[in-house]
């Protein structure tokens, strides 16, 4: 599997990634990694009907994607990869999958999260994933759209957030 871009948006497939990031990154297929969402049937199914014509949605659970990303049936095939959420990329790492940079697109606002960036909440756990993830030398950068500039979460962690996090 040819990883073309590995995406946090909690929005999923949406106008940005179905017209914007499917476009620039040229997969083949948009692969929603998230245990929660592959076991709800109807969620799963409108998601993957979301998929831009010509470009294949699946969701599937975090093993799965690990086994889907070291079958060599999908050697060739350019997957643009979706998580609703921090951890879940890490665990697809600490399984073997190969990602070198995360975008981060959308972490919506709620209740015990700070909000970092106009797009971008995180709680104690986010925070912790992605400090995980830097550790194991992956880059971690916040752009909505292609042609935003790349700016590097960790600047932006760096700062004494958990204080003010609940």
């Amino acid at each position: 599997m040819q990883i073309v871009l590995a995406r946090i948006d909690d929005r999923l497939i949406h106008g940005q990634v179905a017209t914007g990031w499917a476009k620039v990154t040229g997969c083949e297929r948009i692969i929603i990694c998230d245990d929660e969402i592959a076991a709800d049937s109807v969620r799963s199914t409108l998601i993957k009907q979301a998929a831009p014509p010509g470009i294949r949605g699946s969701v599937v659970d975090i093993d799965k994607a690990i086994r889907a990303y070291n079958n060599p049936i999908y050697e060739n095939t350019k997957c643009l990869l979706l998580f609703s959420n921090p951890l879940n990329v890490l665990r697809l790492v600490e399984g073997g999958v190969d990602i070198k940079t995360v975008n981060i697109g959308g972490m919506s606002f709620k209740e015990g999260k700070k909000q970092i960036t106009s797009a971008v909440s995180v709680n104690e756990q986010d925070i912790a994933s992605f400090q995980s993830l830097h550790q194991k030398g992956v880059e971690l950068e916040i752009r909505k759209i292609s042609s935003d500039k790349k700016v590097l979460l960790m600047d932006i962690l760096k700062y004494p957030l958990t204080a003010n996090i609940k």
